[in-house]
């Protein structure tokens, strides 16, 4: 028997490969199939079933081009209806995959069809489970997302998911092996842990959720301090449920080559969004006016999912040479198939060409300390809640990123700020948007607050209220 984590770091997403005796299993596969179809060609096996532990959110998962690949079974738990076939197994039903079996284990709250799988080994005993989003490391799935589809409140759900808890996953030995769906960073839990495997014996020690004394403290400890889903995630549902154009594709579609003048063209007839992949170092010395940059080396598709929200925007890439690729594969993985083509040559094409350019007022922390007037300047920090109130330059104002479509209604366009993230990533992601919108009253800083952390400006780790109030 071989068990592989396909860990994705950019969606914090597992996936599973399971062999056993000439045949495989695969848990929740992301969308494009090469990769497993890789592996089951090395190893010599037949994939006989993939199974699904629901209907996910926060990405595309590539079962239906990998059954049509392959002729392997899709499997679902309880209630699952999706637009193409599929089994939609029992509570307790048993797969054979070689010398192992997975069983079903029905656990509704996340959603009403989640389900985990137990794996059960050759001498019949419980290995592991494969746990999807009713259980994490260090946290359990959110129950807010099905809300609308099962006709109950996020309250309800949870209460589901202390009795899938407590009935189906606490009984099981302690030496089972946990392999959730998401790790740390995916917006699907609230207190992951950065480890992407443990026992659920250490689960049970070190996991607030399991520890909760009754069903009223468990439904209050994981239905608080919930942020409102990204927008993209519904769609991302639908895909699920109802298919989606296959991968192949899409890569073809979003890899196709435009030169300067084509790609001009493209962008005014199609009223696409232009998506600059490039690191922000190089963004803010020039980019084509309008474009949005969202670096591939960091975060990308969450943030892409997060920021432009609806998947069927047209999408015109700008990238690194040789990236594109690597950008359409990341893009339809959270469902966003519409690229319709990307800049041959890249921004360096668009400059050689004489087009108009655009560009991003940045200045190091340094300069930022010696122009900084606590009494005076307007800061914006765009971090995280929580990344701020550990600590920040005296008097800025908290407005994060994934909030920006709120809050950039409230600027005022006639007032400068200094805006800063934590190492620059974000902060260019905004300034892009306030200029693509027609905001130019800010001045962005390089390296963010670790390079602030390291200058005299004024700082604090207490948070006044009133200066979370709107300006």
């Amino acid at each position: 028997m071989k068990i592989e984590q396909i860990y994705t770091g950019c969606l914090a997403q597992g996936a599973y490969y399971i062999v056993s005796n000439g045949e495989a299993a695969i848990v929740d596969p992301l969308r494009e199939t090469k990769p497993y179809l890789d592996r089951l060609e090395k190893d010599q096996v037949k994939l006989k079933y993939i199974f699904e532990t629901h209907f996910h959110a926060d990405f595309v998962s590539g079962h239906v081009d990998l059954s049509q690949a392959t002729g392997a079974a899709i499997v679902y738990g309880p209630t699952a209806k999706a637009s193409f076939d599929c089994i939609t197994a029992n509570d307790g039903e048993l797969f054979k995959v070689g010398d192992i079996t997975i069983k079903v284990l029905h656990t509704p709250g996340h959603t009403m069809e989640s389900s985990t799988f137990l794996l059960i080994d050759a001498q019949g005993k419980d290995h592991c489970i494969f746990s999807g989003d009713t259980l994490f490391l260090g946290d359990v799935g959110r129950p807010d997302l099905a809300q609308k589809a099962a006709n109950m409140t996020q309250e309800a759900l949870a209460g589901l998911l202390y009795e899938s808890l407590l009935n189906k996953i606490m009984p099981l030995a302690d030496d089972v092996i946990v392999y959730p769906a998401h790790g740390a960073g995916s917006a699907c839990g609230k207190n992951m842990m950065t480890e992407t495997v443990d026992s659920l014996g250490n689960q049970k020690l070190v996991n607030y959720a399991l520890n909760q004394p009754d069903k009223e403290s468990f439904i209050k400890a994981v239905t608080d301090g919930l942020l409102p889903p990204p927008g993209y995630f519904g769609m991302n549902v639908a895909m699920n449920k109802q298919g989606y154009t296959s991968f192949d594709q899409v890569l073809s579609n979003g890899t196709r080559a435009l030169e300067v003048e084509a790609f001009e063209v493209a962008a005014e007839e199609t009223g696409a969004l232009i998506l600059d992949t490039r690191d922000p170092d190089l963004f803010f010395r020039g980019y084509i006016p309008q474009s949005i940059n969202i670096g591939l080396n960091g975060d990308f598709a969450p943030w892409v999912g997060a920021l432009i929200v609806d998947v069927k925007q047209p999408i015109l890439l700008v990238c690194n040479d040789g990236m594109q690729e690597e950008a359409v594969t990341r893009l339809s993985r959270v469902g966003f198939d519409q690229v319709i083509g990307y800049l041959s040559g890249g921004y360096e094409a668009w400059l050689k060409a004489g087009k108009i350019v655009d560009t991003v007022e940045r200045i190091s922390a340094q300069l930022f300390e010696q122009n900084f007037d606590d009494n005076d300047d307007l800061v914006f920090d765009i971090r995280r809640e929580s990344e701020y109130t550990a600590e920040h330059v005296n008097n800025a104002i908290n407005k994060p990123l994934s909030y920006i479509n709120e809050w950039i209604k409230e600027i005022d366009p006639q007032k400068h700020f200094f805006m800063h993230c934590a190492g620059g990533y974000r902060s260019m992601i905004a300034a892009s948007i306030l200029q693509a919108r027609g905001y130019r009253n800010f001045t962005e800083i390089a390296g963010g607050y670790k390079a602030i952390a390291e200058t005299k400006v004024p700082k604090t780790d207490f948070v006044c209220p009133s200066k979370l109030l709107n300006i």
